[in-house]
């Protein structure tokens, strides 16, 4: 006969054991959780010791922050002339706009900011007012300052603007105008009507298949060629078409992807409540299927805004452009002026792409309805 034991006091629990918990029970879980992930980690531990000590001394350890001229950043052993960034600035910035009107262009960026930012933030008030002033009155109004020729400014040609003036109009033009094109060319797309379905298909497929170059090249020379005698349209604003047909082809796509995704019982919803075609469009099925195309959305306004530096190929000095031809200013020449260039132009447009990818995660998380997975 064998003795049995039961417990008449309650036990407390114990601990979980020292390895398992605190940064000993983190670096355990996630970094050499078994074999493989202790060789990836090592591995990944002597990339970074090859990597980050020379990429440090070259980027701030050996450079140089100030400087008159390129002398001290042609000395042996220095490493990136921050210098020269911070001497050519305005012009990386403005271009070869005047300097005694570069006002009008600061002006324009800080009206921006004020627009943008609350049209951004989701419960920032008086959405419909900040809207019509973003999307009515801030073209004009840039116009107006940026070009002059009224109101007593002098006149500007876009042949002075230059610099991240122009890459910043390019973009923000590209990707307000294309997304309502692309809307409206998916809806085209999926009509029943031959006609319109045809022709829809006929501009997606034909803009998608022709790189971007070559249509920047066709808007630049070919386009002048069939306009009626004495009309002249303007080189920016052809490149500016360009690049918003092009890339509202793809957004085309895009939305496609997201109507495609909906359940055909959201049409069917539609269609019980009574709903004419326009209202269930845009009060049921476009709503749903743009938030499901937010991520392929953002990710072609990132390819645009990173094509816009395709320009200067056909003579825009956007903000690639600026940068590549003052790496011929000879009072800053240096073997790590180009370098130092490049690295500035790359961190600007990271900094834009950056801020539009972690907006659209955002703008993901606030409108997820059980559709992540």
């Amino acid at each position: 006969m064998s003795d049995v034991f039961v417990r008449t006091t309650w036990a407390e629990p114990l601990p979980p054991p020292d390895s398992s918990v605190g940064v000993k029970g983190w670096i355990r879980g996630n970094l050499f959780a078994s074999p493989g992930d202790a060789m990836l980690t090592i591995a990944g531990f002597l990339i970074l010791l090859w990597a980050v000590p020379p990429l440090f001394n070259f980027l701030i350890g050996d450079a140089v922050f100030i400087a008159k001229d390129g002398a001290a950043c042609r000395v042996e052993g220095t490493g990136a002339c921050w210098a020269y960034i911070w001497d050519k600035l305005n012009f990386f910035v403005y271009g070869f706009y005047p300097p005694a009107q570069q006002w009008r262009v600061n002006i324009c960026f800080v009206v921006g900011a004020l627009l943008i930012v609350p049209l951004l933030v989701p419960t920032a008030p008086y959405k419909l007012v900040n809207a019509i002033l973003f999307f009515a009155v801030y073209p004009v109004m840039v116009l107006i300052l940026l070009r002059g020729g009224m109101f007593e400014l002098s006149f500007v040609p876009t042949e002075n603007w230059g610099g991240l003036t122009v890459t910043l109009i390019i973009g923000l033009c590209g990707i307000v105008i294309s997304l309502p094109i692309g809307v409206v060319l998916t809806l085209g797309r999926q009509s029943k009507l031959p006609v319109i379905r045809t022709l829809s298909i006929a501009f997606i497929e034909l803009w998608r298949s022709a790189p971007l170059i070559t249509i920047l090249f066709m808007a630049s020379v070919m386009l002048p060629l069939f306009a009626p005698q004495g009309m002249t349209v303007d080189k920016l604003v052809r490149a500016i078409v360009g690049v918003t047909l092009f890339e509202a082809a793809y957004l085309a796509e895009a939305v496609r992807g997201g109507l495609q995704a909906l359940p055909r019982g959201q049409y069917e919803a539609a269609d019980s409540l009574g709903l004419n075609y326009p209202k269930s469009m845009g009060l049921i099925i476009l709503p749903q299927a743009l938030k499901l195309s937010i991520p392929g959305i953002v990710n072609s306004f990132i390819s645009l805004f990173k094509d816009t530096s395709l320009v200067s190929i056909v003579g825009i000095f956007d903000l690639l452009n600026t940068v590549q031809s003052s790496t011929s200013d000879l009072r800053w020449g240096s073997p790590h002026q180009a370098v130092t260039g490049y690295l500035f132009a790359a961190f600007v447009f990271w900094a834009f792409c950056f801020g539009m990818s972690r907006y659209s995660l955002f703008i993901e998380r606030r409108l997820e309805t059980g559709h992540k997975r």
